[in-house]
């Protein structure tokens, strides 16, 4: 069956400064037809792959990670900002266009050789997906697979997160 996901991504021009495009994807989350067509497409990729865990990147990865891991009965693993996980962490430091970011995982939630799905909202640059898996693959984990909802190829994420296959929902080529 066919679902125009387009028609429920909002555009919003000159974001968060002027000359880029937002898609923003909070627009999917107020119509209860968009947001479950996502969480059903990613049950029917992903339903008969040996995926263990999904792995999920703060805040908005999150919201669409949940129910895939419910439906999945698989555990889901939280993918942090720095300082917001009270136990023991594994942490890992990325550069940002003009700064520099963490993020931290608990390490005893990591499962140790076990095949995981990385998954965010929207994939850009591929640079925080691309820490992630590293930070998995630190705590020994295997990431298989990395999926978004969103895609921006022309940003050319596929160059940093080669080999691993990425699997969009909607991709955008630049305007």
């Amino acid at each position: 069956m066919a679902f125009n996901l387009d028609a429920y991504i909002r555009k919003v021009p000159d974001f968060p400064k002027k000359g880029i495009l937002f898609y923003d994807i909070t627009s999917i989350l107020t119509a209860p037809e968009a947001f479950c067509f996502c969480i059903e497409a990613m049950v029917d990729l992903y339903s008969k792959k040996n995926i263990d865990a999904v792995a999920a990147i703060e805040a908005r990865g999150f919201v669409f990670a949940a129910p895939f891991a419910a439906r999945m009965g698989i555990p889901l693993l939280l993918i942090r900002k720095k300082g917001k996980l009270p136990g023991i962490t594994l942490s890992k430091k990325y550069d940002l266009e003009y700064a520099q970011a963490e993020i931290e995982i608990h390490r005893e939630d990591v499962p140790e050789g076990k095949k995981i799905l990385l998954l965010d909202d929207l994939i850009a640059t591929g640079g925080t997906l691309n820490a992630s898996r590293e930070l998995l693959k630190a705590g020994g984990a295997e990431v298989t697979e990395i999926f978004g909802v969103v895609g921006l190829p022309f940003l050319n994420y596929d160059k940093i997160l080669a080999p691993t296959p990425v699997t969009t929902l909607i991709q955008y080529h630049g305007e």
